[in-house]
C-alpha cells in the first residue's frame, strides 16, 4: 500500500469509526514503514576527511580512538563501555571523547553487561564478573572471577553477554568453523556445544548454561524488541556457497527455537539441506525457524540494538539498527582473491518494524568503503545513549567510537 492509499484509508477509517485512537494507531503503522531520505556529510576521522551518507537531519561525529573496540554497552549512570579484541575493557564517561582502560585482561573481552553491584565480562572461555559501582574508573584484574565457563577453542571466538528483561544472563557464541558439527545440546561434548544463545541458570549456587536458541552459525549481536520483549539476533552464514548464498539472517529467537545451521540453510525462499556436514540433523527441517529478515550474503552482521522510545525520531522508534561489518568475500566466487571493490560494503542498516513484524531493511549510514574497495571504518558494536543518539564502534581502519545524532 503506497503513502497516498494509506492516507486515504486512515481518513475513511476516522470518518466511519470516529475514533481518534484508531487513527493514531494507523498513523503509527504508517510511520513504521516510511522510507528514509539521506544527505552526504564530510567529517574528520583521525585527521582524515571522510564522506558518509547519513539520514537527513542527522550528524555523524568521530568521538574517540580505542584499540579494536567491539560491543558497546551503556551503564545506568550514562558511562559508555566497550569490549575489545585488544584485551582491554574501555570506559568512556560523558561526553565520550576520551577512552579510559577500565581493566586489561588476557584473552578476548568482547562485551560487557551490568547487574546491580557488578559488571559481567564475556571472554572466549566464559562469562566473568567483578564488583562494580557506577562511576568507578578502574577494576583490578584480581577482582575479576569466573561466573560460568563457556566452550572455548579457536574460530568465532567472540562472546556477547546481555541481561534480559527477565533479569537473566544471556550469551551468544558461534560454531568453530564454516560447517563445524557443533550444537547446543548435552549429547555433544562440552567444548562442542556452540552455535546459538545460552541462558544462565542460577539460584542453586552452581551457575550453569541452558540452551535458549540453537542452530545459529555465528550470532554476535542480540537485543530485545521493546514493545514485545522478544529477542532478535543477527547471524553470519557460511562461506562455501559462493558470493550470493546464503543470505545473512536477522532472526527472531524464542525459547527452544532451532535455526538450522550447519545442517540447513535458508536461501531466501526455502530451507535446504546443506551437504557440508554429513551428520544427521538433530531436528527435522520442519522445525527450522525462518529468519524474520535477511541481509545480502557476506555482510557479516555484528552488533545490533533496538531504537528505544524517544531516541532518534518517531519513524525509527522500535526498529533495529544492525552493524554490517562487511567481509573479505569477493565476486564472482566469494573467495578472497577477487577485486576488493566487489566486497560487501560495511554499513549500518535499520530493520524496519510494523508492530511486531520486520517488514524490510533500509540503509542508515553508508560510505565507509571507497570505490576501490578500501575501507575507512567497519562498524562493529551498536548502542543507544541516554541522549537518544546512536553510538557505534569501528574495530579496524578508524578504530574507535562514532555518534549519530539529530541536528547539525
Amino acid at each position: 500500500m503506497d503513502h497516498n492509499s494509506l492516507q486515504c484509508w486512515t481518513i475513511r477509517l476516522f470518518s466511519c469509526v470516529g475514533s481518534g485512537l484508531l487513527l493514531s494507531l494507523a498513523l503509527q503503522a504508517q510511520a513504521g514503514t516510511q522510507t528514509l531520505s539521506y544527505e552526504e556529510q564530510v567529517l574528520t576521522v583521525d585527521g582524515e576527511r571522510r564522506t558518509a551518507r547519513v539520514p537527513k537531519g542527522y550528524r555523524l561525529e568521530w568521538l574517540a580512538a580505542m584499540d579494536a573496540p567491539r560491543m558497546l554497552t551503556f551503564a545506568a549512570n550514562g558511562d559508555l563501555f566497550a569490549g575489545s579484541r585488544s584485551g582491554k575493557v574501555y570506559r568512556l564517561p560523558p561526553p565520550y571523547t576520551k577512552a579510559e582502560v577500565l581493566v586489561d585482561l588476557d584473552d578476548y573481552p568482547h562485551s560487557v553487561a551490568f547487574r546491580p553491584g557488578e559488571i559481567l565480562i564475556a571472554k572466549t572461555d566464559g562469562v566473568y564478573r567483578a564488583p562494580y559501582r557506577p562511576g568507578q574508573t578502574a577494576i583490578a584484574r584480581r577482582e575479576v572471577s569466573l561466573l560460568a565457563k563457556l566452550p572455548a577453542g579457536g574460530g568465532h571466538s567472540s562472546r556477547t553477554v546481555g541481561v534480559g528483561p527477565d533479569g537473566r544472563v544471556y550469551v551468544s557464541l558461534g560454531i568453530q568453523g564454516n560447517c563445524s558439527d557443533q550444537y547446543l545440546d548435552a549429547s555433544y561434548p562440552f567444548d562442542m556445544r556452540r552455535g546459538g544463545v545460552l541462558v544462565l541458570r542460577e539460584g542453586d549456587g552452581k551457575p550453569s548454561w541452558e540452551t535458549f536458541a540453537s542452530g545459529l552459525r555465528n550470532p554476535v549481536g542480540f537485543d530485545w524488541q521493546p514493545q514485545t520483549g522478544v529477542m532478535y539476533a543477527g547471524n553470519n552464514g557460511p562461506d562455501h556457497q559462493g558470493y550470493d548464498l546464503p543470505p545473512e539472517y536477522f532472526s527472531k529467537l524464542t525459547a527452544g527455537s532451532f535455526h538450522g545451521m550447519p545442517w540447513f540453510q535458508f536461501d531466501g525462499k526455502q530451507v535446504n539441506r546443506d551437504d557440508c556436514v554429513s551428520s544427521k540433523p538433530p531436528r527435522p527441517v520442519a522445525e527450522v525457524s525462518i529468519p524474520a529478515a535477511t541481509f545480502p550474503s557476506r555482510n557479516a552482521p555484528l552488533g545490533m540494538a533496538f531504537v528505544p522510545k524517544s531516541a532518534m525520531d518517531t519513524q525509527l522508534e522500535f526498529d533495529a539498527v544492525v552493524a554490517l561489518h562487511g567481509s573479505w568475500g569477493t565476486k564472482p566466487s566469494g573467495s578472497f582473491f577477487g577485486r576488493d571493490a566487489t566486497r560487501r560494503v560495511p554499513k549500518l542498516v535499520a530493520v524496519r518494524f510494523q508492530g511486531d513484524k520486520a517488514v524490510r531493511v533500509d540503509d542508515l549510514v553508508t560510505g565507509f568503503q571507497l570505490p576501490n574497495g578500501d575501507r575507512w571504518a567497519r562498524p562493529a558494536g551498536v548502542a543507544f545513549g541516554p541522549d537518544g543518539a546512536l553510538y557505534f564502534s569501528s574495530d579496524s581502519e578508524a578504530e574507535g567510537v562514532f555518534r549519530l545524532k539529530r541536528g547539525q
